[in-house]
């Protein structure tokens, strides 16, 4: 439209220059090169365009029609001083704006009117004069194949448009789910440019650097942190040799623990980003740890096949042991003699029900195999282990005991709760205080479930330790096996039960402190209790 403005401005001066160098013009034409501006104006200022598309929009349709007619009439009259057949071009191409096929149809209509008015003139000169039809023909000529090539260029141009445009929506796609991607990575990324600011990271790279305490989930620099320095050095490195094979930092932030990490660096390739921008430098970060944990893994894996063939092994010289062991009981006689006998038949079955829980773990079986559902009295037994675990280990005022669940019997072995017990027991030991106090246990079925909890007042655990708690073989300390809170959460899904880790608030000798929770909450076993009175000597 603006375009059209122009136009109609410069033919105007044409006209008014000619009248002034020549002498002068018709006055009709100045009318109508004022009208022709006047109209453009109008469309130019007023019109309110309705959502583009690819169809020809009846909208416009008088916009065509003036230019053709415009023009047309300015061919018409004055063919023989001035040549006005190139500005025949111009609706044609702006009828390219609304399809393929519409500018082919205004050359072919053009060029009849054309040559219908060449006609015309020669027959009204009994055909004497017949330049202007072949001028005529020669103009509807150019203009058909100006309407072919541009109808063929807007063809071409719209199948560019629509791939432009999937292309874009499926580029849009790949973006969001890469970002889910590396959103839910457990190893960190970075994007570092050359001046050492960060232009992107995923929040597993924020959690291994300490950065969500320090810094906004915004840009920030590696300079901005002393503790970064190293992975500074590396993103230098990473710029000037193209790339880094996989290095093991050591992070030391204020108030944290140390992150020990192993970074692999990339260099993005300069001509990808544009001439006005160098390259940047990706940084893949895991946790040492996430890697121990993977290897752990690995290692249960295979212990598991090993250790349902170890136990078929020892069943068949176990039962031997014990077969032996009875009949030599017969024969011997006084009470020493029987008493190391019974040692021996007690160890023998405790070997026997530890080679029956290494097979369930290897079968995953969920139940046992005689269908029936064991109980035990909650309170009763955990008093029990509880006092055994604090003669063995002299705990003293250090322990602490509160049950509240009294003749509540819960869905679970006597031998497995009690194994639980010890087993949290000695995890709480190990990184509790000597305070009184700081180790407790408490029970409770009132409001629902019953639900044993036992509580130290030990250090928050990282959040890297956190996610790893209940792994086999994993441990923050190198004199532990890792396999406790394995075994203890084995058993509880062996029952229904359910064991879950949460910081919380104690009382430790007089005093409110945080401490670390491991809540069980068992299933209430069924009304019928028989056959589990004689608990006290299974245990």
């Amino acid at each position: 439209m603006s375009a059209r403005v122009l136009l109609a401005l410069l033919l105007l001066l044409l006209c008014w220059a000619l009248t002034v160098w020549n002498g002068p013009f018709p006055v009709w034409v100045l009318a109508l090169c004022l009208l022709y501006l006047v109209c453009t104006a109008v469309v130019y200022l007023l019109a309110q365009p309705r959502k583009q598309d690819r169809a020809f929009g009846s909208q416009w349709l008088y916009v065509l029609g003036v230019d053709l007619a415009c023009f047309l009439l300015l061919n018409f009259q004055l063919s023989g001083s001035i040549n006005f057949a190139p500005l025949l071009a111009v609706p044609v191409l702006e009828a390219a704006l609304f399809g393929a096929r519409v500018p082919l149809g205004m050359a072919a209509l053009t060029a009849l009117l054309l040559t219908g008015n060449a006609l015309f003139e020669a027959s009204r000169a009994d055909w004497q004069h017949t330049d202007g039809l072949v001028q005529a023909v020669l103009t509807g000529s150019a203009l058909l194949v100006l309407g072919w090539l541009t109808s063929r260029l807007t063809a071409r141009l719209a199948h560019e448009e629509v791939q432009a445009r999937r292309s874009g929506d499926e580029a849009r796609i790949q973006a969001q789910v890469n970002g889910m991607v590396i959103e839910s990575l457990a190893d960190g990324i970075l994007v570092v440019d050359p001046q050492h600011t960060v232009q992107a990271a995923n929040p597993a790279a924020y959690q291994m650097l300490g950065a969500a305490q320090i810094v906004p989930p915004r840009l920030f620099s590696l300079n901005g942190e002393p503790a970064w320095r190293a992975l500074a050095d590396l993103a230098d490195q990473t710029f000037a040799a193209g790339s880094c094979s996989a290095t093991e930092i050591t992070l030391a932030l204020p108030d944290q623990r140390e992150s020990h990490l192993r970074v692999r660096t990339e260099r993005t390739p300069a001509s990808a980003l544009g001439e006005e921008r160098r390259s940047l430098c990706v940084m893949f970060l895991q946790d040492t740890r996430e890697l121990q944990a993977q290897l752990r893994t690995e290692k249960l894996a295979a212990m598991g096949r090993m250790s349902a063939a170890v136990a078929h092994e020892i069943r068949n010289p176990l039962a031997a042991i014990v077969q032996a062991n009875a009949l030599l009981a017969e024969d011997l006689p006084g009470p020493a003699a029987q008493r190391l006998t019974a040692i021996v038949r007690q160890n023998a079955e405790r070997l026997g029900r530890i080679v029956d829980d290494i097979l369930d773990v290897a079968r995953v079986r969920g139940a046992d195999a005689s269908g029936a559902t064991p109980c035990a009295p909650l309170d009763e037994l955990t008093l029990q282990a509880c006092q055994d675990w604090s003669r063995q280990h002299a705990a003293g005022l250090r322990l602490a005991v509160t049950p509240h669940a009294q003749d509540v019997q819960v869905q679970c072995s006597p031998e497995h709760l009690r194994r639980i017990l010890v087993n949290l027991l000695d995890n709480a030991a190990r990184y509790a205080s000597a305070r009184p106090g700081a180790i407790r246990v408490e029970t409770c079925a009132a409001d629902g479930p019953p639900v044993l909890c036992v509580w130290s007042d030990g250090a928050p655990l990282e959040p890297s330790v956190q996610r790893h708690l209940f792994e086999p073989f994993f441990s923050s300390e190198s004199r532990s096996s890792g396999l406790g809170l394995y075994i203890c959460q084995e058993l509880c899904e062996r029952h229904d039960a359910v064991i879950a880790y949460e910081r919380t608030l104690g009382v430790c000798d007089g005093a409110t402190v945080e401490g670390n929770e491991f809540r069980i909450t068992f299933r209430r076993a069924p009304a019928d209790t028989s056959g589990n009175a004689e608990w006290f000597d299974d245990a």
